[in-house]
């Protein structure tokens, strides 16, 4: 018998090698032959269905606590060398099948149940005989059944014969020799050769000796199956006939169990009937146990109701009874401040009165009972009498209070005399009935609305008349001189305007109006949100001291019958409902009051333009101060003030504009224009006036300024195209020194500095460009047409170009260059005749001997590139000549 490649050691080596690196060991290696084709059926002779040789492997990787079984193929690369081809877990083994087709029983397949394709027929895999098929799969159905705990289903082979096999096979496995090459060496196969051998049977020994006895007992009657099934049969029913024989020997002792169930039966049905006998007496004398204890419970919840009425007719009688006082102070009494701790009082009990007639607080069983009806309909009537008296008297109230303050002209501002408001005693007065209003709300919210508006038109009053007499005096108060409002106007003196009086007092007076004023509205707004019983957040803050006197809270602390809340309905309360009812009545108290914080805008803007600029920094900083929902009006007023300076300066800005553009366009104009130096004059000024956020307010006039100085000039500079550049680089120029300290610190006109500078530049180069060629244009002219040569043809050809030859060069530089300090001089002169300003000469004589320089320097550099053999005066010879004049 042939060695079985399963023995070879260099096989299983060579495995090995293969999947170095895998911590897998190699159980068992053995060569097959892979093909896809189906025996017994022709097909066509083609490369996928011709066998192939493989190699089959059974490896091991062993973990902490469980071991993984892989099948591994390996195949030939076209070196000879093995190489793992594809990777099998022997988990996902379904079924292991031999291929009935294949006559010799060679051929099989392994069926995985987690193959992605289960559509592509398995490979077949064959062997060189049964035994080398037997040895691998018994090796596969071992290490399954070791490892992984089951088998696979076996198809198409007798799982016993496989056993046999295993049985005489194994013996001769364990002690074959290993024969090595290099001689007849003998030694027993490792540990890893035995375990290919079925060390643990399919079949156990003492089922296999079972077996063993049961075919020997009846190995004469096998040798038919027909025979052997027949015989089978007759010892069956040999085996039953003689149970029943038996069964029926013992009758005697069946027939007196029979006879003694039957006796105790009788007993049984005996005893039942007694026990329904006395189950009938105990369920009667059941129910009459029941029958009393009903009768007893219901006489004593009867008892515990009629108690428990008594007592809540009791409670609903206190309840329905009105005091005498209380009625007395409900329907006539006096609204005098020695009063008022006893009308508190009655509203309190009126309003618990109320709500203790009302579900939940009373139940609703009660609710519609004849007498809770008739007194909740006189609680009700007691109340509207009340609420009608207070509100009555309350509007009165109001009215007269503001009329005795209207009335005193001490009160007010006089003529030479300013006087701060002061709303202390009016406020004291008022918080007088501060819990009458809110017991008022709580009994009736409807007639809060009619309450404050009669509050608002009083108080309106007041708060008008004071900012009038306050603003008339403050404006016939202040001295100061009124100041020109033409800044940038050409047709007035230089000196006209641009120093005038101080008038700083003006915009002193503006924040002394909104210093009395706007703490004053914050802090009426205040009261009257309090006051009025709105459920929104205070105005002033903890700690703040309005101009008036108190601040809100220390009053509320203070004062018995200060605006303490009820019933939990204060500030927290807020809802949006009451903060636009709060807005619409506050409209109501301040309206017209910003007519006289107008007017003093107004007047300040006809002394000083430019203060507008310090009042919008003014106004910028209240405005960041008003941070309270309940200032509404004081932040609208605030805004409206801002968008009223804003509208006064931009109206200012437009007219000194206008004057810009109305500088005469028609007549020449030579020098400096009148508005750039005073733009100076007027930047410097309104730097002064910045206070606050008025950044922007300022950088937005410069802008607009300098856009239409800048359009200015250029328009004025196209009245005379020969001058025109003498024209701009002089008014840049001076545009420059007169904002120069100012460009470094105001970012805008920091800008327009670098713009200007920009178009400076521009304006000399062409100025410079002008007084050079009208003096070496010819030379200058040569120049450019040997550039423009050069660009397609090559420098030694120009020289035989019409116009530029050697002798047309000579005559041009002699023409040019002969008597050239002359020129120079006329240059210089040129450049002062056309200046009006003697201070720019030195920089632009400079700029022109440098532009002159580099120009020659370039018509120098191209004679030596083209007429390499003619001589032109040297380029330091012209920088001598130029720095010697």
């Amino acid at each position: 018998m042939a060695k079985s490649s399963a023995d070879d050691a260099e096989l299983r080596r060579a495995c090995e090698a293969a999947i170095e690196g895998t911590k897998q060991k190699i159980v068992m290696s053995i060569r097959v032959a892979k093909s896809h084709g189906i025996w017994g059926k022709t097909a066509k002779l083609g490369r996928g269905n011709m066998a192939k040789p493989r190699v089959l492997a059974i490896s091991t990787k062993s973990k902490a606590k469980r071991t993984k079984a892989f099948l591994r193929v390996f195949k030939y690369s076209n070196g000879g060398v093995l190489e793992a081809a594809k990777l099998y877990k022997l988990k996902h083994l379904s079924k292991v099948e031999v291929v009935t087709n294949d006559p010799s029983g060679c051929t099989f397949m392994l069926g995985f149940d987690n193959l992605r394709s289960q559509s592509v027929a398995p490979p077949q895999w064959t062997m060189r005989n049964v035994d080398d098929r037997n040895r691998l799969l018994f090796c596969i159905l071992n290490v399954c059944k070791d490892v992984l705990g089951h088998l696979p289903k076996v198809v198409g082979i007798d799982v016993v014969e496989m056993a046999l096999w295993a049985k005489e096979n194994t013996q001769a496995i364990n002690q074959r020799q290993v024969v090595p090459k290099d001689g007849p060496v003998t030694a027993a196969v490792n540990e890893v050769d035995l375990k290919v051998t079925v060390e643990k049977e399919l079949v156990s020994q003492a089922e296999e000796e079972d077996m063993e006895a049961l075919l020997g007992t009846y190995v004469m009657g096998v040798g038919e199956a027909e025979a052997f099934s027949e015989r089978l049969r007759r010892e069956l029913q040999a085996l039953e006939a003689a149970n029943v024989h038996a069964i029926l020997e013992n009758e005697p002792l069946l027939q007196e169990v029979l006879h003694g169930l039957e006796m105790a039966a009788n007993c049984v049905e005996d005893m039942d009937q007694w026990l329904g006998i006395f189950n009938v007496k105990l369920r009667h004398m059941r129910e009459d146990i029941e029958s009393i204890e009903t009768r007893n419970n219901k006489l004593e919840m009867q008892s515990v109701n009629n108690r428990s009425l008594v007592e809540e007719l009791d409670k609903l009688l206190e309840r329905l009874a009105i005091p005498s006082e209380h009625a007395a102070r409900l329907t006539g009494g006096s609204f005098d401040e020695s009063c008022m701790v006893k009308n508190i009082e009655a509203c309190e009990w009126l309003a618990n009165a109320l709500r203790s007639l009302e579900v939940p607080k009373l139940d609703h069983i009660y609710a519609n009972m004849k007498a809770v009806k008739e007194k909740r309909a006189e609680l009700v009537r007691l109340k509207s009498t009340f609420v009608k008296r207070a509100s009555e008297f309350l509007r009165t109230y109001f009215a007269s209070l503001v009329d005795v303050m209207i009335n005193d002209k001490n009160y007010f501002s006089q003529r030479g005399q300013l006087k701060r408001p002061d709303h202390a005693d009016l406020r004291y007065k008022c918080r007088t009935y501060a819990r009458l209003l809110q017991h008022l709300k709580s009994l009736d919210r409807s007639c809060l609305g009619p309450l404050r508006k009669a509050y608002c038109s009083s108080l309106n009053l007041l708060l008008r008349r004071e900012a009038r007499e306050f603003s008339n005096e403050l404006r016939a108060g202040t001295k100061v001189s009124k100041i020109p409002t033409i800044w940038l106007d050409g047709s007035v003196g230089g000196n006209q305007s641009m120093h005038g009086a101080d008038s700083s007092a003006v915009s002193e007076a503006y924040g002394k109006m909104l210093t009395i004023f706007i703490p004053l509205l914050v802090d009426e707004s205040s009261f009257f949100a309090h006051f009025m019983c709105f459920e929104v957040p205070g105005l002033v803050p903890p700690g703040g001291v309005a101009n008036g006197g108190k601040s809100i809270q220390d009053v509320d602390n203070n004062d018995e019958h200060g605006m303490a809340n009820i019933g939990g309905n204060g500030s927290a309360g807020k809802t949006t409902a009451d903060l636009e009812a709060l807005n619409e009545s506050l409209r109501d108290l301040l309206d017209g009051i910003q007519e006289d914080f107008c007017a003093v805008l107004d007047w300040a803007y006809k002394i000083d333009p430019l203060r507008c600029i310090s009042m919008h920094g003014i106004t910028d900083r209240y405005i960041s101060g008003q941070k309270a929902d309940a200032a509404g009006f004081v932040r609208i007023l605030l805004d409206d003030l801002e968008n009223r300076i804003s509208a006064l300066f931009s109206r200012f800005v437009d007219e000194a504009c206008h004057q810009i553009e109305k500088n005469d366009r028609n007549v020449r104009q030579i020098g400096v224009l009148s508005y750039i130096p005073r733009f100076s004059v007027l930047a410097t000024r309104m730097e002064h006036y910045i206070q606050g956020q008025s950044r922007d307010l300022v950088d937005q006039a410069y802008t607009k300024f300098v856009t239409i100085m800048f359009v200015t000039l250029d328009k004025i500079s196209q009245v005379d195209i020969k001058y025109a550049d003498i024209l701009l680089l002089e008014n840049y120029a001076a545009f420059q020194n007169s904002l120069y300290e100012l460009a470094n610190v105001v970012p805008t006109l920091a800008k327009f500095y670098h713009q200007a500078s920009e178009s400076y530049e521009q304006a000399c180069s062409r100025f410079i460009s002008t007084i050079i060629y009208f003096q070496f244009d010819r030379l200058f002219q040569f120049a450019r047409r040997i550039e423009d040569l050069l660009f397609n043809i090559a420098p030694e050809e120009i020289p035989f170009q019409i116009g530029l030859s050697k002798a047309d060069l000579r005559k041009v530089v002699k023409s040019s260059l002969s008597g050239v300090d002359k020129s120079i001089t006329a240059m210089y002169k040129k450049i002062q005749k056309n200046l009006t300003s003697e201070e720019l000469l030195p920089s632009l004589w400079e700029k022109c001997k440098k532009d002159f320089i580099d120009k020659y320097d370039s018509f120098s550099q191209l004679v030596a590139k083209v007429y390499p053999t003619e001589s032109i005066p040297a380029v330091s010879e012209m920088k001598s000549l130029l720095a010697s004049m």
